[in-house]
């Protein structure tokens, strides 16, 4: 009621209430049409929610997105810069290339921090492999972190230096799968945490978060690997 009550607003009342009948009565243009879009948007919605969560599942416990690092550009420009060398060697080894591009990755920030000579030029080392016992090949010398009664400390010490990234990769292997330090390593290429921690308990590394932080790495070049199909 109020200044716009007449014979006019009753009959524009009249006709939205004949519009509204026949909205309800399921004609075209009606209501029953604008619950039916409606209701077929939300099963849609909960198909597609349903099928998104399906996907997001791990393959497995072990070889999967758990305990992955993130993975963005640079990862993957790595992944796919070393599969061919280290897949040739995976051939040669038994060792999965997947777990040598992950190792790879972490020792080097994913090839941020390379071990470089004096003059800046690189020594392809990817592993972090010291120059010691009966190394007569090349060297680089730099200043690195080694963990000391499980203090992180600056150290000067001298790595193995190579003419190639792929001789580095078959060096790798040549120590991993020669040196009876690293047996129980070779017997545990079917798990990815179970080679992580091999390493560590070989002393391959003294962080002493090494085999988590491993497991990660490769964990993210296995995801790369599928993603790069």
């Amino acid at each position: 009621s109020g200044l716009m009550d007449g014979e006019g607003s009753d009959l524009g009342t009249d006709l939205l209430d004949q519009q509204f009948a026949v909205q309800l009565s399921g004609l075209p243009g009606g209501l029953s049409e604008a619950i039916e879009r409606q209701l077929g948007k939300q099963m849609q919605n909960n198909a597609a929610e349903k099928a998104g969560a399906v996907n997001a599942l791990p393959v497995s416990s072990d070889v999967s997105t758990v305990g992955r690092a993130s993975a963005g550009p640079r990862q993957a420009g790595f992944v796919e810069q070393h599969s061919l060398a280290a897949a040739a060697v995976a051939r040669e080894s038994g060792i999965p290339a997947s777990y040598m591009i992950g190792q790879a990755g972490h020792e080097t920030g994913w090839g941020r921090s390379e071990i470089r000579h004096a003059d800046g030029t690189p020594s392809h080392n990817l592993f972090g492999i010291k120059a010691t016992g009966g190394w007569k090949g090349k060297v680089a010398e730099i200043t690195t972190t080694e963990y000391i009664n499980g203090e992180p400390r600056k150290v000067t010490a001298k790595f193995r230096a190579y003419d190639s990234y792929a001789d580095s990769f078959r060096d790798y292997a040549s120590l991993i799968g020669n040196s009876p330090r690293y047996d129980k390593v070779m017997d545990q290429l079917g798990s990815v945490q179970g080679f992580a921690a091999g390493l560590q308990k070989a002393g391959y590394a003294t962080d002493p978060q090494y085999a988590a932080k491993l497991s990660r790495a490769i964990n993210t070049t296995l995801s790369l690997q599928r993603a790069q199909g």
